[in-house]
């Protein structure tokens, strides 16, 4: 059996490659087909959901080759409630406002990133993949994980410097992101 708890990582990271919802059910949908087909080979020691997360991003640039055009990378928390933005910053309206607002200041910046930091940041911050499963999920070495980001919280650090307003909060991207110092 294969287990349903990261499907909905799985759909976040689906739906930063497709753009698109259709695209990323069908993704997650033939992630699962694969897997379930593919199980019995999968050693008991395996990582799951490194395991799950690679069928994804393989199936999707194997998409891409077909199709020939490059993957683009969703704006982040794009049917985000703001019910839960209340929650967050209380009943302050002005609190509410500068929260949507360095989340969206947050979001461009990543989207400004170039391709290979985006990604490594929606995996590591977002889908919450450890280093060596990052590593194992874009068959590279350890080491180029930890150094691409690092790089990549850098820029993205700097990007956020460049468009933050005047009184913002640092609170809208936690310092796990852009790594202590870099404001």
């Amino acid at each position: 059996m294969v287990p349903l708890e990261h499907i909905d990582g799985l759909f976040s990271y689906a739906m930063a490659l497709t753009r698109n919802s259709f695209e990323a059910e069908d993704l997650v949908q033939e992630t699962y087909v694969r897997a379930l087909k593919w199980r019995g080979r999968l050693r008991e020691d395996s990582n799951v959901k490194a395991w799950l997360y690679t069928i994804l991003r393989n199936i999707r640039l194997n998409q891409l080759r077909n199709q020939r055009i490059r993957p683009e990378l969703l704006e982040l928390d794009a049917d985000e409630n703001t019910a839960d933005l209340v929650i967050e910053t209380g009943d302050d309206p002005h609190a509410l406002y500068v929260s949507k607002v360095e989340r969206e200041q947050v979001r461009g910046a990543i989207q400004r990133l170039p391709e290979e930091f985006r990604e490594i940041i929606l995996l590591r911050e977002f889908a919450e993949l450890s280093y060596q499963e990052i590593a194992t999920v874009l068959t590279c070495p350890l080491g180029t994980v930890m150094s691409r980001l690092a790089r990549a919280r850098t820029k993205l650090g700097t990007l956020l410097s460049a468009t933050q307003t005047p009184g913002a909060r640092r609170a809208a991207l936690p310092e796990e992101i852009v790594g202590p110092g870099s404001w």
